[in-house]
């Protein structure tokens, strides 16, 4: 059997399940896996981390959050770990805790430790400091941030272990569905409807089976912000919906979710409201959508899915994404009146900033990871609220069929614009520490995924 031992107090399932009379071909396995999750639900109330508009801890579960991992061992002996998390998203400081804490304890190099987040906006703040200062928040509700973080890193960190002590032979299949729940939101505020609003509807599968063609876990993404709920219950959203809905037809089974390039993408319609009676119906819209989405899952797992081959090689690699050049104090204080809220913003930033002596970088590092396996499929992640853009222009570069882009992996920078975005101007072109990033941002992150590739796929690959 496939299973995972309570340890620690943590919630764990791994098992083996029937594929619902879903043939599978026999050929010998080539891989190992295993796979675990963990409950991650703050136990007292906390404030939550997406709406800036929150000023209070949660007042409630109404679903709970869950991490959970995937470890895949190749033919080499190579062993590859894909967490996914009910989480806002993982910053810089406790991903490298993460990823040390694991290459220490298990030997995983960070190439082949992916962390990926759903971006619900209905789970908690993650800080080791509890956030910082904050008029907000009183010492004892920082503490709750901070100890509820520490906690965390070890649930993972356990996790990815158990994960790890549970491989067992198995086979993998790939591909892909339709799901139309995205809407891109910049169409959606006033005086925008003239933009073109691309999406990403695609929903890519990984289903991990035992070698008689038993389900044993579902690795499934879509690219759409994690933001039917506002109020102040924790609630993984449409995707932990999505998972516990996939689970259901399948049980036994450990259904994981893949954040996509959906920065600029929010599940449509919805109410964002204090209103009892409009949370409620968020709150059926966030079940349907995440129904929804694992219909399409259930379409794909029904289907003729390709094979996997390894071996699997994975590459993890930074580049420096560039800023708009610093304009003058003059202009800086001209923006302090755009009718663009998000240039003011941006202005007031970097004038605090000049005022109180700080640097203001022309560039800032910017992480991505790529899982290739041998049979084509190509995993790129890439760090920070990605717009849908990169995710249609590397499928369109490296393969519609077999290339998956997941956003909000391993590391939190800020949105990362597109040049069509910056162009528009906007909430997703507010930057980092630099200010706005410059219009080349896009062909320098497209450019360093094409070298990376290149780097992994064999050379007789055209």
């Amino acid at each position: 059997m496939f299973n995972c031992r309570l340890t620690g107090g943590f919630i764990l399932a791994a098992s083996l399940a029937l594929s619902a009379g879903i043939a599978c071909a026999q050929e010998p396995a080539q891989w190992k896996a295993g796979v675990a999750s963990v409950v991650v639900t703050p136990k007292e109330p906390i404030f939550l981390m997406g709406f800036a508009s929150r000023n209070r801890p949660s007042d409630g579960i109404t679903a709970d959050l869950r991490v959970k991992a995937l470890a895949l061992q190749d033919q080499n002996g190579k062993t590859t770990v894909i967490v996914t998390a009910d989480l806002i998203g993982f910053n810089k400081n406790l991903s490298d805790i993460i990823a040390k804490r694991c290459q220490d304890q298990y030997g995983l190099t960070r190439d082949r430790l992916m962390l990926n987040a759903s971006h619900t906006h209905s789970g908690p703040v993650l800080s080791l400091d509890g956030g910082g200062p904050s008029s907000k928040r009183t010492p004892h509700e920082k503490q709750v941030i901070a100890d509820y973080t520490k906690d965390l890193l070890d649930k993972i960190v356990n996790l990815v272990g158990l994960a790890i002590t549970d491989l067992a032979p198995a086979k993998l299949q790939f591909d892909q569905g339709l799901a139309g729940v995205a809407v891109n939101r910049r169409r959606s505020r006033p005086n925008t409807r003239q933009l073109p609003g691309p999406v990403d509807h695609d929903v890519p599968v990984l289903a991990v089976r035992a070698p008689d063609g038993k389900l044993r876990a579902i690795l499934f993404g879509y690219a759409c912000h994690a933001t039917t709920m506002s109020a102040y219950q924790i609630n993984a959203d449409y995707p932990g919906y999505a998972q516990t809905e996939l689970e259901r037809l399948y049980p036994g089974v450990i259904a994981m979710f893949v954040q996509g390039c959906g920065a600029d993408s929010n599940p449509l319609p919805r109410f964002h409201s204090d209103d009892p009676a409009l949370v409620q119906r968020s709150l059926t819209l966030c079940i349907r959508y995440g129904k929804t989405l694992a219909d399409a899952v259930d379409l794909v797992l029904r289907g003729k899915m390709a094979s996997v081959a390894g071996p699997l090689t994975t590459a993890f690699d930074s580049v420096e994404i560039p800023f708009e050049p610093r304009p003058s104090r003059s202009e800086l204080e001209a923006r302090l009146k755009d009718p663009d809220i998000n240039r003011r913003d941006q202005a007031q930033r970097t004038l605090k900033a000049l005022d109180a002596g700080t640097k203001i970088p022309e560039r800032t590092p910017y992480a991505i990871q790529i899982l290739h396996f041998s049979s084509g499929l190509n995993i790129i992640a890439l760090s920070g609220e990605v717009v849908v853009d990169y995710s249609l222009r590397l499928k369109a570069a490296h393969g519609w069929d077999d290339t998956w882009v997941a956003g909000y992996s391993n590391e939190m920078p800020g949105y990362i614009p597109s040049k069509r975005v910056v162009m528009e101007g906007g909430y997703e072109t507010r930057g980092g520490p630099g200010g706005s990033y410059s219009t080349a941002v896009e062909e320098t992150i497209v450019e360093k995924v094409a070298r990376m590739v290149r780097g992994v796929e064999p050379e007789s690959r055209p």
